[in-house]
C-alpha cells in the first residue's frame, strides 16, 4: 500500500512524493508505503511503514483506488490511501530524496509506472495551492 501525504487533509494543496534510492526505476518518484504483515490491517501496515521510511507518525483517511500493475517481474496491487502527518518530520531513511508537489506541478517529476495510474485521480481531488 502507498501513502499519499498531503499537507492538509482538507485542503490538500500539496502531496509528498519520494524519489527512489535503489534498483531499475532509481530517481523515479513514488509515494511511500510498503507491504503489510501478517496480522496487521492496511492502515496499521502503512502506520509502521512511514514511521520505518520517513520517522514520521501519520492519520490514514480515504481509500483513493487500488492499482494493478503488470511489472516484467511481478504484478503489484498496491491500495492508496489519503494520509497527512501528525508528528514528527519526514525524515529520508529509505528514498534519496523528495519532494512537496503542487497541483500543477504532478506532471512535473517521473512517476513509477504503477503511480501514474493515480495521478490524474489525485490531481482532480487536490485543491489549486499558494
Amino acid at each position: 500500500m502507498a501513502a499519499v501525504i498531503c499537507d492538509s487533509i482538507q485542503e490538500k494543496s500539496k502531496i509528498f512524493a519520494t524519489a527512489r534510492g535503489y534498483g531499475e526505476f532509481k530517481g523515479q518518484r513514488e509515494f511511500p508505503g510498503g507491504k503489510i504483515e501478517e496480522g496487521e490491517t492496511p492502515e496499521q501496515a502503512l502506520k509502521r511503514e512511514i514511521r520505518e521510511e520517513l520517522d514520521t507518525d501519520i492519520e490514514v483517511y480515504d481509500l483513493i483506488d487500488t492499482i494493478e500493475y503488470d511489472y516484467p517481474n511481478f504484478h503489484l496491487s498496491m491500495d492508496c490511501f489519503w494520509c497527512e502527518t501528525i508528528t514528527g518530520e519526514l525524515v529520508l531513511k529509505e528514498a534519496e530524496a523528495a519532494k512537496w508537489l503542487r497541483k500543477d506541478e504532478l506532471d512535473s517529476v517521473q512517476w513509477l509506472p504503477a503511480d501514474l495510474a493515480l495521478i490524474e485521480k489525485i490531481g482532480m481531488r487536490m485543491e489549486e495551492g499558494e
